[in-house]
């Protein structure tokens, strides 16, 4: 209901909202599916096809409702932080890859990181294996060697 509501709004109009919140044109478009120059021309007032103004509110919406419901503050760059340090999967990886629940199951802070994770890849563990570590070495700068096998 709440993308119906945001999707009677003008396409400029959603793209400014998502703009004051943050989002960079890049991530707008990655995460509606369109090119940078498509956003672009619906900022400008041309033509957005219906999906991809449902899509643009779809995100809009969902932004309310984790900002509203889940107290996250400066919802863009919350989209762009890593669900674990050692791992670079973001909020903004899950909608991407279609997964607005793992999103919203992130947002309400009482699932794992790790089982989201999961859910969205198994092979998560693998993937972001490194067989290097960072170190701070005798100079105080910090270094990358192989980890001890």
């Amino acid at each position: 209901m709440r993308t119906t509501v945001r999707g009677r709004a003008s396409t400029s109009a959603i793209l400014d909202e998502l703009s004051s919140l943050g989002f960079a044109w890049r991530d707008i478009a990655r995460l509606v599916g369109v090119s940078v120059p498509a956003v672009q021309k619906w900022r400008r007032g041309e033509h957005a096809s219906g999906e991809s103004r449902r899509k643009v509110a779809s995100l809009l919406a969902a932004c309310d409702l984790i900002t509203e419901h889940y107290d996250v503050q400066e919802i863009a760059s919350w989209f762009e932080m890593p669900l674990l340090a050692h791992v670079p999967v973001t909020p903004l990886d899950l909608y991407i890859g279609e997964r607005p629940d793992l999103v919203f199951e992130h947002a309400n802070g009482y699932v794992d990181p790790e089982q989201i994770l999961m859910q969205f890849d198994a092979e998560w563990r693998e993937r972001y294996r490194s067989d290097f570590e960072v170190f701070r070495d005798h100079d105080d700068e910090l270094s990358i060697r192989p980890k001890a096998q």
